[in-house]
């Protein structure tokens, strides 16, 4: 029977099981339960580094606490849900609350697009125009590009849930992932999605298409740079400072990519692979952001440890 939010029943989606694993989900949780933690407490301790370590009050380290706020957010709007599911057996996910977790994921993610091409910036300014970088990077501009990442993902990503509010659902209510996306939602529909189709196309290639084009354009101009030196100690010196932000760039846009594709073009792969796909694309820049952070930052590294009382007896 079809139903719109605006009937007296209650819209409700069933959040996807593992398939053939079901008896053993209270176990399978365990390792996404660790992964979890695992995120909290690294972005939670990068936050905290930065904080009291005054030499780390620069751009490029209060850009790190964003993507690190941003990751908690994102791990925290969907990770406790699906344990609840995976242990307790709350299968059943509302309508309003559906649409606020696919929300919060997708604005999310625009935030920690736009940040990550900040942060692509600041490196091309660094490196690029050296003498330029203290005047045009300040911690009040760094304050204000938060902002407006901030903004500009609530602006693009709030018609997605608004555009599915009107529209009737039928037939199954079984979601292909763990948590709510939008396209996922949207699929489950019994009218035309054309409009929600194409403005989900067009945020997302507004937004993380452009961001990921502009990313590559700026390391291109870096790369240029880096050739110009004339000594390979000296280039790899230099380039060496963004090895961090590459492997965080690909730490987002990978499994980005990879839960598209299988979006767009997985119709026929098995149920298993989109819900592992989805884990992934909302874990591993959690889990990997602070590790890689930490190993490519010695005051990050001196400050954690000095947190969980080891002593750093490193030369500084």
């Amino acid at each position: 029977m079809p139903f719109s939010n605006s009937s007296e029943l209650s819209p409700s989606f069933l959040l996807a099981s593992i398939p053939g694993l079901e008896a053993a989900q209270a176990w399978v949780a365990i390792p996404l339960c660790s992964a979890y933690v695992l995120a909290l407490l690294g972005n939670c301790a990068v936050l905290l580094v930065v904080r009291a370590e005054p030499s780390l009050h620069a751009p490029m380290y209060f850009f790190l606490c964003m993507l690190a706020a941003i990751d908690l957010a994102l791990a925290t709007a969907t990770v406790p849900r699906i344990l609840c599911f995976y242990w307790f057996g709350s299968r059943e996910i509302s309508f309003a609350a559906c649409l606020l977790q696919m929300f919060l994921i997708h604005t999310l993610s625009a935030v920690e697009s736009s940040v990550l091409l900040a942060m692509a910036v600041d490196r091309y300014v660094a490196i690029c125009h050296p003498l330029r970088h203290a005047a045009i990077l300040t911690n009040g501009t760094t304050a204000k590009v938060g902002l407006l990442a901030m903004a500009r993902g609530v602006l693009f990503f709030l018609p997605l849930p608004l555009l599915l509010l009107p529209l009737p659902f039928c037939g199954s209510r079984a979601l292909s992932h763990s948590f709510c996306l939008h396209q996922d939602v949207m699929n489950l529909a019994c009218a035309n999605t054309t409009p929600s189709v194409v403005y989900g196309l067009t945020a997302i290639l507004l937004v993380m298409g452009l961001d990921a084009v502009l990313i590559c354009l700026s390391y291109l101009l870096i790369l240029k740079a880096v050739l110009r030196l004339a000594a390979w100690r000296e280039r790899l010196k230099v380039f060496s400072t963004c090895i961090a932000h590459i492997c965080v760039v690909l730490a987002f846009y990978v499994p980005l990519i990879g839960l598209s594709v299988v979006h767009r073009f997985g119709k026929n792969l098995a149920p298993l692979v989109h819900i592992i796909m989805g884990n992934i694309y909302i874990l591993v820049p959690a889990v990997l952001n602070p590790i890689i952070y930490g190993v490519r930052t010695k005051q990050i590294q001196r400050r954690i440890l000095s947190l969980i009382h080891v002593t750093d007896r490193a030369p500084r």
